[in-house]
């Protein structure tokens, strides 16, 4: 393909507008770029290195003179103009075949600076896809001709395409065409990688290996979240990237418990977890993605050559490589911008391999699990907000049958410190109301039978170990009834928590007082007396207030509905409040 020299298109402009007219006389910058472009072009072509060479680096001053004067005043008006206008040549120049042809052929150590220099500094009028895409292709053609410091190279460009990639995408809608040339341009990028990786051995192959793979799964985060779910635009793509995966070393086993990515990780990065943090940011998000996307589409399965079922049977027998699994989905259950489809599949994986009837529980008396709690906490909280946020009732079901069955997986001395954590760090009311229910309802497990006498002391002592029978159930009615900011809660904003509040109490005042034990402490006089002066009574003035104030004049809807959400507190907190006088009775 032989090269032409550029020419100006703008030297057909109005000569009516003197001052662009004096840009664009022969003696301006114009010219001169022009003459270095073509002289560029022209040694490409004879094949002169050495007058290539020069070329490049005249290009280079050139460039930054233009730079210098724009940036020295920045009110002369003439100077950005100028600028501007040798940009929109470059610009040109860039799109065309010759350009292509330059990258290919001239000096790598030289070319890929200024390539990595024009992806890391984009005007604010030249920030589009038609601007990066040809940098990117020709980045991806100047990786491939590196001879020296492979990795070394490789770790300083893949960052700035990255960069590019997350600052671009995110300012496309996700039906943009634009986006997907943009992708494209990625995907060469990994294509250049992977040429340059099979040429290479030893640590150099491991590292770039390593380097190629996280790069992999940082695009397939980017463009699973920004170009939204749309599976037959987006499964070419992530099939082609998912074909990286074997070769890389990477494994849905290892991408969904996260080890595949510390590993690469420590071998790409070593001990520069800053640089990995500022660059890497969603490769964890990614190899979610990537198993997430193997469920969606054989094609992607089949292009990554994994076993789905093997997978599923390998994370149901392993309760700790089942735990890591729960803590890397997170990421994608957490993230705003996640399209619902893929939290979707998200859930399901989890209700998969929390399988009650395969699942292997762990032996809590032999297994320590702190280290998982913190991952799975974050787990839970991230499936409430699909709870409490998805529009589709089926999801939002499939989301809490998802939350019971982690909660199930966490051993019985976490249990509790996990939900009493995330009732008290809840700021929904309903979902306060339900995770009481939840924690009312393994009360229930340790009681839903009787002791006979034979069985008393066996019984007993299941109640004292478990941390659901103990003094700390009763914070969490604390926590509703009397907020730690001091007073009754807020009604009836916070009537759910309230309502189930009441409830619980109740059903722990009772069981207690039937069983004639006193695990948790609630029928002790100073609690009884407590709850009735700190809890009930102050409720109990606060609803009789609003309703008093909400019965003045004329019932509008606003106040029917009002006194409608008091009523069945009203009649749950009358309740509580006559068997706590009750019991007061019996104690004196």
């Amino acid at each position: 393909m032989s090269t032409k020299p550029i020419h100006d298109e703008h030297l057909s402009s109005s000569e009516e507008e003197e001052e662009e007219e004096e840009l664009l006389t022969p003696s301006t910058s114009s010219s001169r770029l022009h003459e270095i472009l073509n002289s560029v072009s022209n040694s490409v072509e004879e094949g002169d290195p050495e007058q290539s060479q020069n070329s490049v680096a005249d290009l280079i001053d050139f460039l930054n003179s233009v730079s210098d004067d724009a940036l020295s005043d920045p009110d002369n008006e003439n100077a950005k103009n100028k600028a501007f206008h040798v940009l929109s040549q470059l610009h040109h120049y860039v799109c065309s075949p010759s350009f292509d042809e330059v990258c290919s052929l001239e000096n790598p150590r030289e070319m890929l600076p200024i390539l990595c220099e024009a992806l890391d500094s984009p005007s604010e009028m030249n920030s589009g896809s038609s601007y990066f895409v040809p940098l990117l292709n020709g980045l991806s053609q100047v990786l491939i001709s590196i001879q020296k410091r492979h990795f070394e190279q490789l770790k300083t460009a893949i960052p700035i395409v990255v960069k590019v990639l997350m600052a671009v995408s995110s300012e496309f809608d996700n039906d943009c065409t634009e986006l997907k040339d943009l992708y494209d341009g990625a995907l060469s990028i990994a294509n250049s990688v992977h040429s340059v990786c099979i040429k290479q051995e030893g640590s150099v192959n491991e590292k770039i290996r390593a380097l190629l793979g996280l790069y992999v799964l940082q695009i397939m985060a980017l463009a699973s979240i920004n170009m939204n779910f749309m599976v037959l635009s987006l499964q070419p793509l992530v099939a082609q990237l998912s074909s990286f995966l074997p070769y890389c070393g990477l494994s849905y086993l290892g991408l969904i418990t996260g080890s595949d990515v510390d590993r690469m990780i420590g071998i790409a990065f070593e001990d520069d977890v800053d640089e990995y943090v500022s660059c890497l940011s969603y490769v964890k998000h990614g190899a979610s993605f990537s198993v997430i996307w193997g469920h969606i589409s054989e094609v992607v399965v089949t292009a990554a050559k994994e076993d789905l079922g093997a997978l599923h049977v390998e994370l149901q027998d392993d309760h700790m490589k089942r735990w890591e699994a729960i803590g890397m989905l997170r990421h994608i259950l957490s993230y705003l911008l996640v399209p619902w489809e893929l939290k979707k599949c998200a859930i399901n994986i989890l209700i998969c391999i929390t399988d009650a009837n395969n699942s292997q529980r762990c032996d809590e008396e032999q297994t320590d699990c702190t280290s998982y709690m913190p991952n799975l906490y974050s787990a839970l909280q991230a499936v409430q907000q699909v709870i409490m946020f998805a529009s589709e009732s089926e999801l939002r079901r499939n989301a809490f049958d998802a939350f019971k069955r982690i909660l199930a997986d966490v051993p019985t001395s976490q249990r509790f410190d996990i939900l009493k954590a995330l009732i008290k760090n809840s700021d929904s009311s309903s979902m306060i109301a339900i995770l009481l229910d939840v924690v009312r309802g393994e009360m229930q497990k340790k009681n839903c039978l009787r002791p006979n006498d034979n069985d008393m002391n066996r019984e007993n002592k299941a109640h004292q170990l478990s941390p659901f029978w103990s003094a700390s159930v009763l914070e969490l009615v604390e926590f509703v009834l009397r907020p730690p900011r001091g007073g009754p809660p807020p009604l009836p904003e916070h009537g759910d928590a309230v309502l189930s509040a009441l409830n619980f109490y109740r059903f722990v005042l009772l069981t207690e007082s039937e069983g004639k034990t006193n695990y948790t402490g609630i029928v002790s006089k100073n609690n009884l007396e407590k709850a009735y002066n700190e809890w009930l009574l102050p409720l109990r003035t606060l609803v009789s207030g609003i309703e008093a104030e909400n019965n003045k004049g004329d019932r509008v809807q606003t106040t029917v509905d009002i006194l409608c959400s008091l009523n069945p507190i009203e009649m749950v907190l009358y309740r509580c409040i006559e068997l706590v006088e009750e019991k007061l009775k019996q104690s004196t």
